[in-house]
């Protein structure tokens, strides 16, 4: 048993380990959002199901020794394909399809040596059963999890601050080659169980084939696919109210997990009476948490509720289809549905939900059917309370609940629109443009509206219609940096990130101002909705394309100010303030010419990361801090901007020295950001948020 313990353990590890390594390769190449890493569980999700499909063709079409041979010769291959390293050639060119450029991307890299790691639990486990006739293999599968919840605990905590991007590939590489080694123990176990068999025929006896019940079918599927809508939803709600870092992708899936590990072990740890009530509560808790959204609620209460309804939930989930679980001889099928089910809701919350809904609405469904299959599992147990007794009066009050429930989650989403003149979503996120004070000509703007990041104000008055608002008035660090700095040629300004093109209301006659922007669907509205570009006094110019990308591939720019602009919502795209994202900028940049950065961030303390980079690029630098601008409701917001220059004269001047803040002091533990290695989650702790902080003091 040792073999087959040690077998699956080290594949599960590999599995998962691997997971947010490919992902944390490709996320620079996709603007940095949450919807990569949603896309990258799609194709974990999908080939996870090809791979039980192999090893339920492997078990029900081959022999025994076919089988050991089969699975052999793909590891041999899998294992000759390696590294898994994407090469540039995978960079994208534009921001077109890129879910579709992701799939395509994960499949040539990865495609073969994750689907032959998928197939180890279920065709492990069945070789098991063949090795050791009568012992259950259900234990395994939790083993296969616990080695999965071991490698994504390991991964941002252990492997990521030690490891570059390439060391990683190549140890996993190297794990891989064990894991064969380790299959083939194994299948030489298998294969000598096979020749007994074969010289002892009558030692085997062939079970009846019993047909499955379509109920119970459907639950197998039914069951892991609310599971993973509500770990992906969830996934995607935290990354977008804190910060897409490993961690936060790591964490759910643990919990995701954990509840397979425990579910699996033994019948006695899920139990009803326990899990259905704390569920009923859960559900409640984030009901209440939905109606409160706009207020903003305390991280610590956000993260907690929505993380303990998903451990949960799928404890529920995976509970019940534990419950349901068939003879050894049916493994590999139970399997297959499980993973089948796992994979339609993948593809439903990556691919379907952006087409179907217009906001992130997938949570408040999957929220739904989960209270709705917890009835079903209870109106298909016999031994149910609600089957026998005081049944009929039980569904007399939680029918109307449910109804109640769904028509309370329709009634939020249907609210989140209102005072929306335009919703539009993408790949990149849900962008809303937003009508106030309509009835008043002075007052009435228009928002741009980014999850819960303002990229835009823009008055519709003709007197104020050209006014820089938001993060970008007089009193702000660009604003102060653009008033004092006229160079006689007339300024030449590269800005990473567009928004509603605010940035742009500060061109004068003989300026270019040079936009870069991924996200087509901001390019369109600040073109057709708002007016800044159109108002300009300076010539605008629009680059579509991840802005690092674009740089790499461009001809030196003459760039008077760079304006980093990207940092201001919680998906921030790291790969734009790594030491190698600062030698493209400076290649573009004027000996006197100076590096903008917008740092004004909710939860991420992007100061020392700035700072050394300006070290390392022997910058000089004044932070500018305008805490007290003029009221919200005139438009202007409170900024932290940080000017990386190398022209001492400019920083001397009075708009900027008087209001420079000291040096930035930069702890010893927080190192500078390279291609390689940077740690999202060193500088999340360090801002005062009490959820972090509490897991940083354990």
């Amino acid at each position: 048993m040792f073999a087959f313990s040690l077998t699956i353990f080290w594949g599960a590890c590999l599995l998962f380990l691997v997971q947010p390594l490919i992902a944390r390769f490709i996320l620079p190449w996709f603007g940095g959002g949450p919807a990569v890493w949603t896309t990258c569980m799609l194709f974990f999700q999908v080939l996870l199901l090809g791979g039980y499909a192999y090893a339920h063709f492997s078990i029900s079409r081959l022999k025994p020794r076919q089988q050991v041979i089969l699975h052999l010769c793909l590891l041999a291959i899998a294992v000759a394909l390696l590294p898994i390293t994407p090469s540039d050639q995978w960079k994208p060119t534009d921001g077109s399809q890129p879910a579709g450029h992701i799939l395509f991307l994960l499949l040539g890299c990865l495609g073969l040596p994750y689907l032959v790691l998928s197939a180890t639990g279920p065709l492990l486990q069945a070789w098991f059963s063949e090795a050791h006739p009568g012992v259950s293999p259900y234990r395994l599968y939790a083993l296969s999890n616990v080695g999965s919840l071991l490698a994504l605990i390991a991964y941002p905590f252990v492997v990521e601050p030690n490891l570059s991007r390439q060391l990683q590939a190549g140890y996993w590489s190297g794990g891989l080659a064990v894991y064969a080694g380790l299959a083939g123990w194994c299948g030489l176990i298998v294969w000598q169980r096979a020749q007994s068999a074969e010289k002892n025929p009558a030692a085997d006896i062939a079970e009846p084939e019993v047909a499955t019940p379509f109920a119970q079918v459907f639950l197998w599927l039914a069951l892991p696919a609310c599971g993973v809508m509500l770990l992906l939803a969830i996934t995607n709600k935290l990354c977008q109210d804190i910060a897409v870092v490993p961690f936060l992708w790591v964490l759910p899936l643990g919990l995701y997990l954990l509840s397979f590990i425990i579910s699996f072990d033994s019948p006695r740890w899920y139990q009803r009476w326990l899990w259905m009530p704390l569920l009923a509560g859960l559900l409640g808790g984030v009901l209440w948490q939905l109606i409160q959204a706009e207020s903003h609620p305390e991280i610590t209460m956000e993260a907690t509720l929505y993380l303990g309804l998903l451990f949960v939930a799928c404890m529920v989930c995976h509970g019940e289809v534990y419950r349901l679980r068939p003879s050894a001889k049916k493994l590999t099928g139970y399997y297959l549905s499980i993973s089948a089910g796992g994979a339609l809701g993948g593809l439903f919350v990556a691919l379907a939900a952006p087409l179907i809904f217009p906001d992130y609405f997938e949570l408040h469904l999957a929220l739904y059917l989960m209270a709705a299959l917890a009835l079903i599992v209870l109106r298909q147990e016999a031994s149910s309370l609600l089957q026998r007794g005081m049944g009929r009066w039980g569904w007399a009050l939680l029918l109307p609940l449910l109804l109640a429930f769904g028509a309370k989650l329709w009634d939020i989403a249907d609210t989140s629109r209102k005072g929306s003149s335009i919703v539009t979503r993408g790949f990149y996120g849900v962008l809303k443009v937003n009508i106030a004070n309509a009835d008043n000509p002075e007052q009435r703007h228009l928002t741009l509206q980014h999850g819960a990041t303002i990229h835009g104000l823009q008055y519709s008055g003709e007197i104020r219609r050209r006014m820089a608002t938001t993060y970008y008035s007089e009193t702000s660090g660009i604003g102060r940096l653009l008033r004092a700095y006229h160079p006689d040629h007339g300024r030449r300004v590269g800005a990473v990130g567009l928004g509603a093109g605010t940035l742009a209301a500060w061109g004068d006659a003989g300026d270019t101002f040079r936009f870069y922007e991924i996200n087509d669907d901001v390019a369109r509205l600040a073109t057709k909705t708002f007016t800044y570009l159109k108002d300009s006094k300076a010539k605008t110019e629009l680059v579509m394309g991840d802005a690092r990308l674009k740089m790499e591939g461009e001809k030196d720019q003459n760039y008077d100010v760079i304006i980093l602009d990207a940092f201001s919502s919680d998906a921030i795209p790291v790969h734009l303030l790594t030491l190698e994202a600062f030698q493209i900028y400076n290649r573009h940049l004027r000996s006197d010419g100076v590096i903008a950065v917008h740092v004004s961030n909710r939860y991420l303390d992007l100061r020392p990361i700035v700072a050394r980079a300006a070290q390392a690029s022997k910058y000089n630098s004044a932070i500018i801090n305008d805490s007290e601008p003029a009221a919200d409701d005139d438009g202007i917001y409170a900024s932290d901007w940080i000017l990386l220059t190398r022209n001492r004269t400019l920083l001397s001047h009075p708009l900027i020295s008087k209001v420079a803040g000291d040096p930035i002091e930069v702890s010893e533990r927080i190192g500078a950001w390279t291609d390689d290695r940077s740690d999202l989650l060193r500088i999340l702790i360090t801002k005062e948020h009490s959820f972090l902080e509490w897991l940083q003091s354990r």
